[in-house]
This record gives C-alpha cells, sequence and structure tokens, in this order.
C-alpha cells in the first residue's frame, strides 16, 4: 500500500508541478496578462509567488516531505483561485461560461484533494507511507 499512496501523491502534485513550472514561471507574462484581466493587482509578481507556492506545496505532497503543510500551500492556492481567476458567473459567452466553470470545479476537486491529503498527512487517517518526513503538523 505504501508504494500505491506514494503513487497517488505524485499523481495528485504533478498538475500542481505542470503548472508551477511551465505555466505560472515559464509563460509568467502570459499568465499575469489573465490574471491582470481578471482585476489581480501586481500581477507578475503574484503569478511568480503562486508558481513557487504550487511547486513547493506539490513537491511537499509528492515526496511526503511535510505533505501536511505541502496540502495546505496548494489549499490556499486553490481556492482564491477558483473564485477570483474562474468566475463563471461573471461571463456572458456560453463557451468561455463553461469552460471557466470546468476550471472552476477542477480547482474545487483539487481543493477536496488537499484537503484530504491533509488529513491523510497529519494523522487524522493513515499514514501515506514512503516519506521523508512526518508531518509538521501532528494531530495524533
Amino acid at each position: 500500500m505504501d508504494v500505491i499512496a506514494l503513487i497517488g501523491r505524485i499523481l495528485f502534485a504533478l498538475i500542481f508541478l505542470g503548472s508551477g513550472t511551465m505555466g505560472h514561471i515559464g509563460q509568467r507574462k502570459g499568465m499575469a496578462q489573465y490574471a491582470s484581466s481578471q482585476g489581480v493587482p501586481a500581477a507578475e509578481p503574484l503569478v511568480v509567488w503562486s508558481g513557487v507556492l504550487i511547486l513547493a506545496g506539490g513537491l511537499m505532497v509528492a515526496l511526503g516531505a511535510w505533505g501536511d503543510l505541502g496540502a495546505l500551500l496548494l489549499l490556499v492556492f486553490v481556492v482564491p483561485t477558483a473564485y477570483f481567476m474562474h468566475a463563471f458567473w461573471k461571463v456572458d459567452d456560453p463557451m468561455q461560461r463553461a469552460n471557466q466553470q470546468a476550471h472552476f470545479m477542477k480547482n474545487l476537486a483539487l481543493a477536496g484533494g488537499s484537503i484530504m491529503a491533509f488529513v491523510l498527512f497529519a494523522g487524522l487517517g493513515h499514514d501515506l507511507g514512503l516519506t521523508v518526513t512526518g508531518p509538521l503538523l501532528n494531530f495524533r
């Protein structure tokens, strides 16, 4: 089961690792333009900061290095991003609205996964095996 948990953690973290490197950092100008169009102030520094945040959180979850903290970092990213960047209720065009709604729902699913990872890492559930460290926050 330890290997299966490790595979699950890596698969969960891949979206954050890819988005952090290829999107937020690799294409920060384009992402900053989009963030700015959504009303985000200081968009470029925030895009880079959020890229670092999700890279750190994704690596922490994948490696099991203070995975509980990593899961919380990911949660801190996905919830505001869902609300501010994918506000489908503000979009009139049906195609764009559906696209934004899909991204909004994806972020909510990732929030749920982050909460579940936090619970598991923090000791409220089961051990996640094959980790680099134990939890930073221990609720046992």
